[in-house]
């Protein structure tokens, strides 16, 4: 829901960002990104409706998120944590992953801690978000071994901060459905 916490807010330092129409130039720069084309596409092929109001670039105040999506509502992108293309990129990445999940789960339910910790699993896996010069870049120098680590502690960060779980059930929630969630890599063939 929640999920690009970490990084483009810290990266903004919470002062300034991009101004609105930067931001607004930029998601629509995001839109020819490959792997914002091709989650496009499959969501499309799913049966999900990718809305011409899908993404909205807004200013968030007292959120220290990137993003968000809200089912029903689409996804926001915060322009003033925003401070290069990239950022905009992978805030639109993860996501559209979770997007993918609410439509093709039809079942989702973003108040049950399982649910909400799956999808977040998966996004911080199948995004890029804890690619290794990401984590660098965040201060966190483990080489070896930190993806699972970072996919594990953005999605524990994540589902924290969902009012219907208490820190015990997100945790508990990510190690139910650890195993299942990280190695579902739909609609990738293999994690990108």
């Amino acid at each position: 829901m929640d999920g690009a916490a970490e990084g483009a807010a810290g990266a903004a330092g919470g002062g300034g960002g991009m101004s609105h129409k930067e931001c607004v130039d930029g998601i629509n720069k995001s839109l020819a990104h490959p792997t914002v084309k091709f989650l496009r596409e499959k969501m499309e092929k799913a049966g999900c409706p990718v809305w011409p109001r899908l993404l909205t670039a807004i200013t968030c105040k007292g959120q220290s998120s990137a993003g968000g999506y809200s089912s029903g509502r689409g996804i926001t992108i915060c322009c003033n944590h925003m401070t290069f293309q990239d950022e905009i990129n992978q805030v639109i990445i993860h996501e559209l992953i979770h997007a993918y999940d609410d439509c093709r789960a039809k079942n989702m339910e973003w108040t049950n801690c399982a649910h909400h910790a799956c999808s977040e699993i998966r996004a911080n896996h199948l995004s890029g978000d804890c690619h290794y010069k990401r984590e660098l870049l965040r201060g966190f120098l483990k080489i070896r071994g930190h993806g699972q680590e970072c996919v594990r502690r953005r999605a524990l960060k994540s589902v924290q901060n969902n009012p219907y779980c208490s820190a015990v059930a997100a945790k508990d929630a990510i190690e139910a459905v650890w195993d299942i969630c990280y190695n579902d890599t739909s609609p990738f063939d293999r994690a990108p």
